[in-house]
């Protein structure tokens, strides 16, 4: 499939967030964290798929957290039917599970992200961010899971890369926005959408998820 990023929002306003969990507990939890943030906004909160995909469609918020495992229709189901409805809206899932299957499935249903509920309030607002910025983000623990399993042997570069390219490449996988990256290489943002271009040519036109995958794999993530 093809990555569509989330539309440019205002960096002037907050990062709008719809919360979907059975627990009501683990919202409030959520919630309590999210509303010390200025920066982020909870919106709304939905208790399963089907409800989150209303909210959404109603709310119009930038990221959907979203528990994978709810009742009438789960997680996965519904950043299926995110993807195909609302591309626009990161879906980022929030889970107590590292099982395999689950973080494979989630980023082939179109997620941008896979966290586990016991991570800090750090890790979770920063997630949060980097999904609402066109980025990926996937908690250390599952980080393997996605990419399989890593070396420790040397990497041979098999895309032709330039330095450059690397510096680039592994932007995206933080999932930093083309003006960070700009003002951090100290290059014009034209010139970071150009080199994005290139890295997809020579890697074959990958999508978002698939180029973490090469970062990983060229040991740019270490």
């Amino acid at each position: 499939m093809t990555a569509r990023s989330p539309s440019p929002r205002s960096l002037t306003r907050p990062i709008r967030v719809l919360l979907a969990d059975d627990h009501e507990l683990v919202r409030d939890g959520i919630r309590a964290r999210l509303q010390k943030v200025a920066e982020l906004e909870v919106v709304g909160e939905a208790t399963n798929g089907r409800e989150a995909l209303t909210l959404a469609h109603d709310l119009r918020p930038d990221v959907l957290l979203m528990d994978v495992s709810m009742p009438v229709m789960n997680g996965l189901e519904a950043a299926t039917q995110m993807r195909k409805s609302l591309p626009e809206i990161a879906v980022l899932i929030l889970s107590i599970y590292d099982n395999p299957e689950y973080v494979r499935g989630v980023v082939q249903a179109g997620a941008r992200g896979y966290i586990l509920k016991d991570i800090s309030a750090a890790e979770m607002i920063t997630a949060i961010t980097s999904v609402a910025n066109g980025g990926y983000y996937f908690s250390s623990a599952v980080g393997p899971t996605l990419v399989g399993a890593s070396t420790s042997a040397p990497v041979e570069d098999p895309y032709g890369l330039t330095d450059r390219e690397r510096q680039v490449l592994t932007a995206i996988a933080k999932g930093q926005p083309n003006k960070e990256v700009a003002r951090e290489l100290g290059i014009s943002v034209r010139t970071v959408e150009s080199h994005r271009l290139n890295l997809r040519e020579k890697v074959g036109n990958k999508n978002a998820a698939q180029l973490y995958k090469v970062a990983q794999d060229l040991g740019l993530l270490d």
